[in-house]
């Protein structure tokens, strides 16, 4: 397998060379125990840890709304229905007795008997979720979201590839057409667990990713070379690689612009630049409410990101920056969730700062139970394809 050479640097200009643009060219050139062993070293990136957050109450609450939907719903009865039956029973006997033991109760009467039920009810619901409101959890920062990140490919190696694997279609294979062809230097930016080295086998390939655990998969799975690093310092010389390819990640760079800025760097001029993005499901009811009931189950209204412009507006962001947007397509895969573990490999591979892991688990147990031969999720993706101009 080629490996990727950097242009040839004069040796006057030698001795301006950073340590990680040399650490690159060992990896690159395959030295220093080849390609693989880039995984096991650090150009810069230190390992974040998720950031403990204390968890959530049972039957948690933030609006007025939520607290009506616990109640009918029936979460508080287990604790507002022995009050009520002690307290209802009271107020019936005390105030519908007698007309109730000499037969002349009217429908009115038994009303006043509901009224004398319910009431308690409420009002020891009242008292129980009084306990548990919660008040919105603030965003995380950037630099909270790159800890969450973080930690959460590490625990979760190949968890995007996995679930992508369950599509109707491979969406790597969408991302990747453009390139096919490309004679030079490929650079897949945020890489995870490599899976476009399968689809661009005979290109002259470099995975980079921040995550140690996503390298080592990519490692086991025989993808190399790949080499950690970040995305806004990327070991790479100026003009180094002539395209690069990105699924699933621009919308977690925060902020974007220095990632962005590193391509700039890397790319020769003309090079092209292809990304692969989450893009908002469409009007169809179908669609629409498949994604909402999700959401809904795990206690948010849409799923969070650090910088969601960079979604279905990632063509504008690019213009700003320099680039020409050559296309942009949308497409719809299907994933398909007919068992229990492809529910919660759905779950799994979603980003949920914040949220309290038993919620997840409650979440992952509820629509598990949901799943049914021939139940599919719609999944829409962007592509955008751009060129550094020359």
């Amino acid at each position: 397998m080629p490996s990727i050479a950097r242009p040839s640097i004069p040796a006057a200009a030698a001795p301006h060379r950073s340590s990680r643009e040399r650490h690159a060219d060992v990896v690159l050139s395959g030295g220093a125990g080849g390609p693989s062993a880039a995984v096991a070293r650090d150009s810069g990136a230190e390992r974040c840890e998720r950031t403990a957050r204390p968890p959530l109450p049972d039957n948690p609450w933030s609006t007025p709304s939520e607290a009506v939907r616990l109640v009918l719903r029936g979460r508080t009865a287990r604790q507002a229905l022995p009050i009520a039956a002690v307290v209802g029973t009271i107020l019936s006997a005390v105030n519908q007795g007698s007309v109730i033991a000499s037969a002349t109760a009217t429908g009115d009467t038994w009303l006043k008997v509901g009224v004398n039920y319910a009431v308690p009810y409420l009002v020891a619901s009242i008292g129980y979720l009084a306990g548990r409101r919660v008040t919105a959890q603030r965003a995380p920062d950037a630099l909270e979201w790159q800890r969450y990140v973080a930690a959460f490919h590490d625990e979760r190696p190949a968890v995007t590839e996995r679930l992508l694997a369950r599509a109707d279609h491979s969406p790597y294979d969408w991302l990747t057409e453009p390139l096919h062809g490309t004679s030079g230097p490929v650079l897949d930016l945020a890489c995870g667990s490599a899976p476009t080295r399968d689809v661009l086998p005979h290109a002259r390939w470099l995975g980079v990713d921040s995550s140690a655990g996503e390298l080592a998969a990519a490692a086991r799975a025989g993808r190399e070379p790949v080499l950690r690093a970040r995305a806004d310092a990327l070991p790479l010389g100026t003009g180094s690689v002539d395209a690069v390819c990105a699924a699933l990640c621009f919308p977690l760079f925060a902020p974007i612009g220095p990632v962005l800025a590193e391509i700039h760097h890397v790319l020769r001029p003309g090079g092209t630049l292809v990304a692969l993005v989450p893009s908002r499901p469409a009007p169809h009811p179908t669609g629409w409410l498949r994604w909402t009931g999700l959401m809904r189950a795990l206690g948010i209204r849409s799923q969070p990101w650090p910088t969601p412009e960079a979604r279905d507006g990632l063509g504008t962001i690019l213009r700003e920056h320099g680039f020409t947007v050559d296309s942009e397509q949308r497409r719809v895969f299907t994933l398909d969730l007919s068992t229990p573990d492809s529910v919660e490999l759905l779950i799994d591979g979603l980003y949920l700062p914040g949220h309290d892991e038993r919620h997840i688990a409650d979440a992952k147990r509820r629509l598990a139970g949901r799943a049914r031969p021939g139940h599919r999720l719609p999944l829409p993706l962007r592509r955008v394809v751009a060129h550094l101009p020359a």
